[in-house]
């Protein structure tokens, strides 16, 4: 059992570590709204979730106030919808619809994003699948809170190259529509790999077809905790400098702490609302504030910079131990669990950019070894689609090899070139604008069809 002394001793961390729990969300399945009536599906969509979420936000505010938790966020994934409009969809316009009916459900429970605007497509592409897709651009462009993810590929089946190909086209077209916005709508759009059934956090969240109908997963982070913790083992350590094995307890035992802090609170939030509790994704999810970043911790671990040679292996243990620590700490521990590495959102990853010392193919090799993968990105708004496709290609191939999820959610500013600046806002931060490689790829990325799947996922 769980009890408050457990939560009081992590008081220190909330008020002075930037401690929180970022986000519950609850997944809710919309498989039982499918209809051959759009009309029909929309209302039955808009019925389910208002219904089931109608005191998510609420609950989550009292649950804050009671144990002086922070609750970041209160959001909601769905089903992903291109399986819940083929039936009623005939255009692209059609998912657009459904798409404005789920950011007007989302607005009336009070939740700030609705994530599952999503297809499965890792190898292949139904029509709805496609036609899902080719609606984003104009659905992010007039809807505010939706979050729409694509995955392109697994390490069972391998990567679908047809859906990577016409998901470079689909982000630029995103940033077309969205650019009086600094071409935010890329913002809410991510491609992934391996994508988790039960992933709380934006922009990937969606619920799985093999979920219950309703459950509530909750997304604890705590960089700043970490790097507090970082910065007093080395001050109290034999020549100011711990060895690795203390490192890794130091790392593994503070996020054995976060997590149960999380644990109380996807409990709590589970019985008040009468919905199961689902998982606790642990994510070192770091913020624009100063303090709470990633890199920091890297910074405490020993390199300059974030990029710095030595980076890699950081990066590595951190993610390690921090999965290792949450598993103790809870019987669920699920969705992405270990270190995002978000540019626009981590001013260590920026300031890191600034100087020169972290750049995209840096940022890649270190999804090799963390949670996601090449996330919160700002590139030249001229960047082809080709290169962005093959950007996808190269960031699902580790995923897919490694057995692990990665993501591109890569934002091409239009009109922002190399050195500029964009702001994105709130807790998407600011990015300066990255210098991608423009060499061509088009001859591979054409060759259409599906990259197989690694000899290594035959398991049968």
């Amino acid at each position: 059992m769980i009890n408050i002394s457990e939560v009081l001793e992590t008081n220190k961390m909330i008020e002075q570590e930037n401690l929180d729990v970022r986000t519950i969300t609850m997944g809710i399945s919309l498989l039982d709204c499918a209809d051959k009536s759009l009309d029909v599906t929309c209302e039955k969509i808009y019925t389910k979730i208002t219904t089931l979420a109608k005191d998510l936000v609420k609950t989550g505010e009292e649950i804050s106030r009671e144990f002086a938790i922070p609750i970041v966020n209160k959001r909601i994934s769905i089903t992903p919808i291109s399986l819940v409009g083929g039936a009623c969809c005939r255009i692209p316009g059609d998912y657009v619809q459904i798409a404005k009916t789920l950011d007007r459900a989302a607005k009336e429970v009070g939740v700030n994003f609705l994530g599952g605007y999503s297809a499965i497509v890792s190898k292949g592409m139904t029509k709805s699948d496609e036609l899902l897709i080719r609606s984003i651009p104009q659905a992010l462009a007039c809807t505010e809170r939706i979050c729409s993810s694509i995955n392109v590929g697994s390490t069972k089946t391998g990567i679908n190259m047809d859906a990577v190909r016409l998901m470079g086209d689909i982000i630029k077209q995103t940033a077309e529509a969205t650019k009086d916005s600094d071409s935010l709508g890329c913002a809410k759009l991510v491609v992934l790999c391996n994508a988790p059934d039960d992933n709380p956090f934006m922009a990937g969240a969606f619920h799985g077809v093999s979920e219950s109908d309703a459950i509530i997963n909750v997304g604890v982070s705590g960089p700043g905790v970490v790097k507090y913790a970082l910065e007093q083992m080395d001050k109290y350590s034999e020549g100011g400098l711990a060895d690795f094995e203390t490192l890794s307890e130091t790392i593994k035992k503070t996020a054995f702490k976060i997590t149960r802090v999380g644990q109380l609170v996807a409990q709590e939030a589970s019985k008040r609302l009468g919905i199961p509790f689902g998982i606790i994704d642990l994510s070192l999810a770091p913020t624009p504030a100063i303090g709470d970043s990633v890199a920091d911790i890297l910074h405490c671990m020993g390199v300059e910079y974030a990029g710095a040679p030595g980076t890699t292996a950081a990066l590595a243990m951190l993610n390690d131990q921090v999965k290792k620590g949450g598993v103790m700490a809870s019987s669920y521990v699920g969705g992405l669990s270990g270190a995002f590495i978000p540019v626009s959102e981590d001013q260590g990853m920026i300031d890191s950019v600034k100087i020169g010392a972290l750049t995209i193919e840096k940022l890649e090799a270190m999804t090799c070894v963390c949670s996601v993968g090449l996330d919160m990105i700002a590139i030249p708004g001229d960047t082809s689609a080709i290169t962005i496709a093959g950007i996808i290609a190269d960031e699902s191939a580790i995923g897919m090899v490694n057995q692990k999820t990665t993501a591109v959610r890569i934002i091409p500013v239009i009109g922002k070139k190399v050195g500029d600046m964009v702001e994105f806002g709130g807790l998407l931060g600011y990015a300066p604008i990255m210098p991608v490689n423009t060499f061509a790829c088009n001859r591979f990325v054409d060759r259409g069809g599906r990259i197989p799947a690694p000899i290594h996922s035959f398991k049968n």
